[in-house]
């Protein structure tokens, strides 16, 4: 029998996680959290502690000349610092972490007085037709914002955000990852409530959580091959899917169970009959 495009992702996938992988990505450019006057990236658990943009303490905010809005209530970073502490008992000096935190503000946000000094890097893309014909035929979709530094799908607001077009080198990362989160959205209650959004209080990184991201990167890649994007998505779906194995015990077969839900998932955002 004739493999349909859903098997033939789901076959290539397997054929790059079986050759192993390559580290967790983001294919967009701009957005993140960095030190408005560094501008370096936070890193570490900062990185989710805090939105997308600019921030800046309140120290150099005013060093700046630039005021903290009314009201505004600061983002902790925090960050280890090596300390030399001396033993009561051997006398002897060790090396000990010792964790500190202070409070920043988004500049954006937050300050007022305060230019941005982020230099955003763009690309100028064609739109792909067969890809933006699935995203605009979505029916019964959520609600789309396209604003740089997050994708996110939000069951809460059933709202999805992807990094603008021209934040992505390549316009079929674009694609695939406003296809991944697509592929979150139909697990909403009132569509094909997945276990893995409609349960409350998951935890990122516990197994329902990971599965999901199984089931939507599975979804994104079958979508990407329905559209004809490159088979370079593929090699990256694979890379990102390993990352949540790791956490499954590396057991491949749950790739196939994902496949399934899937290619459930794919069919409803395409508007085909579900069996």
């Amino acid at each position: 029998m004739k493999k349909n495009v859903y098997e033939i992702v789901t076959d290539k996938i397997i054929q790059q996680l079986e050759k192993g992988v390559i580290p967790w990505r983001q294919p967009w450019m701009n957005g993140g959290a960095v030190n408005w006057k560094t501008q370096k990236a936070y890193r570490g658990i900062n990185a989710f502690l805090l939105e997308p943009g600019e921030y800046a303490t309140f120290k150099q905010i005013q060093e700046a000349g630039g005021k903290v809005k009314k009201g505004a209530s600061s983002h902790i970073v925090v960050f280890w610092k090596w300390i030399e502490k001396e033993d009561p008992e051997s006398g002897e000096t060790e090396i000990v972490p010792f964790l500190r935190y202070y409070r920043v503000f988004h500049i954006n946000t937050q300050v007022e007085g305060l230019e941005s000094k982020r230099d955003a890097v763009t690309f100028n893309h064609d739109p792909i037709a067969e890809a933006d014909a699935i995203y605009k035929g979505y029916l019964n979709a959520p609600d789309f914002t396209f604003t740089s530094g997050q994708a996110v799908y939000s069951p809460t607001f059933d709202r999805i955000n992807v990094p603008p077009l021209r934040d992505f080198e390549m316009a079929e990362e674009f694609y695939s990852t406003l296809f991944h989160e697509m592929v979150h959205s139909t697990g909403h209650k009132k569509r094909l409530a997945r276990p893995g959004v409609t349960t409350q209080r998951v935890a990122f990184g516990d197994e329902v959580y990971s599965k999901e991201e199984l089931v939507a990167e599975m979804g994104a890649a079958m979508l990407c091959g329905v559209s004809g994007i490159d088979n370079s998505t593929i090699k990256n779906s694979a890379s990102y899917i390993q990352s949540w194995l790791r956490s499954l015990k590396e057991d491949h077969r749950l790739v196939v169970q994902a496949a399934a839900q899937a290619q459930k998932a794919s069919d409803y955002i395409l508007g085909t009959p579900l069996a």
